[in-house]
């Protein structure tokens, strides 16, 4: 499975990047996670699939959690990395 995902940054907290489906941009991110994560930024597109390289990301990981929740929330370094 591929698909083209859209990464945002938050501008609230340095290293909180928000990936979601291209198609479905923010719509389906819980808007109490948009009001904590601040206006989100957009850092990139990028086509996603499960064996592709990500710095700090499991890719099968994110794609599975945009199916089921929407989005992938990875945290900065040194955090855990939370999906939901």
């Amino acid at each position: 499975m591929s698909r083209m995902v859209k990464i945002y940054r938050s501008p609230v907290r340095l290293g909180l990047y928000l990936y979601v489906d291209s198609k479905d941009e923010l719509r389906r991110v819980p808007e109490t996670l948009l009001k904590r994560f601040g206006k989100p930024i957009e850092a990139m597109s990028l086509e996603l699939t499960p064996v592709r390289k990500l710095a700090r990301a499991d890719a099968d990981a994110v794609l599975k959690n945009i199916e089921e929740a929407g989005y992938y929330l990875q945290l900065p370094p040194g955090d855990e990395v939370a999906s939901r």
